[in-house]
């Protein structure tokens, strides 16, 4: 009677799955190509199917081996889960956890707030991916992240969003611009006006114009980035206005640059929030609950 898989015999064939070599997957394993060789053999009695097509010069699955691969993730997510979830039982925040964040997030809140964690908690491993929301949002219902930051309100299925604080957004505009002679910004005076935004995918665009409650045919776009870098300096040569997360006016965003000056709203509500969301089947809530407080600070 041939012997159940073993949680080595699947991590040779996902390896086989990724190189598609021999050579390549047992090196990424850390054994010898003849070990792993003899691994996946075992495994192909085991299940009484040919998983690899073998070739002078690669390795390619064969569709029942591509089915395997996708059960043998999934198995393999789930132990890694298991030893996170007894690590985090032991010493909170002592295990790795993947973290996802958006570029307009990241470069303004993780590095003072990472430098806290780290000081606190030295034996956690934060692994982070920057990246735009959908992409997060897939990551995340496909269990390669644990958790991700994401700018609020955004539609996240099977996942529970702990909101941490506001954002506001902040009117910046060339020195001189008829908009810095008033005393009261309001979303309706921005109508009109040349609008510098973020491109299509950037949560921060529909953030913007869905907190001032303007349309496309309401402003002006001349200008449409992707980065928040680029468009600063396009204000302050007088193409156009801009909104700006407060957290990155706070960071330093407009630092050495002149011709810019900024105005906050009179009107509440002009802001985005900040949350925190993991998938709610999640087994380290008590983890990620601690981070929320960190970065909530």
């Amino acid at each position: 009677m041939a012997s159940d898989p073993t949680i080595k015999q699947l991590k040779y064939l996902c390896a086989i799955a990724e190189k598609q070599h021999f050579g390549k997957a047992a090196k990424s394993c850390f054994v010898t190509q003849s070990t792993l060789s003899v691994g996946i053999q075992e495994l192909e009695q085991s299940l009484g199917l040919p998983l690899v097509e073998r070739g002078r010069k690669s390795a390619l699955l064969t569709a029942a081996g591509e089915n395997v691969v996708k059960r043998a993730s999934e198995i393999l997510a789930q132990v890694r889960a298991l030893k996170e979830e007894a690590a985090s039982a032991t010493e909170p925040l002592s295990s790795r956890i993947r973290l996802g964040a958006i570029p307009t997030i990241a470069p303004y809140l993780l590095p003072d707030t990472l430098a806290l964690i780290r000081k606190h908690h030295p034996r956690l491993q934060l692994l982070i991916r920057e990246d735009l929301s959908a992409n997060l949002v897939s990551l995340l219902n496909q269990g390669q992240l644990d958790l991700i930051l994401l700018a609020l309100p955004y539609p996240v299925e099977a996942a529970y969003t702990h909101e941490l604080f506001s954002d506001p957004f902040v009117l910046a505009h060339p020195v001189g611009h008829a908009l810095e002679k008033r005393n009261v910004i309001k979303p309706r005076d921005l109508r009109g006006h040349d609008i510098l935004l973020l491109e299509q995918g950037h949560c921060l665009r529909s953030h913007i114009l869905d907190s001032c409650n303007l349309t496309n045919s309401q402003i002006s776009l001349t200008f449409e980035a992707t980065s928040l870098h680029t468009i600063v300096p396009m204000v302050a040569n007088g193409v156009g206005i801009t909104l700006l997360p407060k957290m990155a006016v706070d960071k330093g965003i407009l630092k050495g640059v002149s011709g810019v000056a900024t105005k906050a709203f009179s009107a509440a509500g002009v802001q985005r929030g900040i949350g925190l969301v993991w998938r709610k089947a999640s087994p380290r809530v008590n983890d990620y609950l601690k981070l929320a407080e960190y970065f909530a600070r």
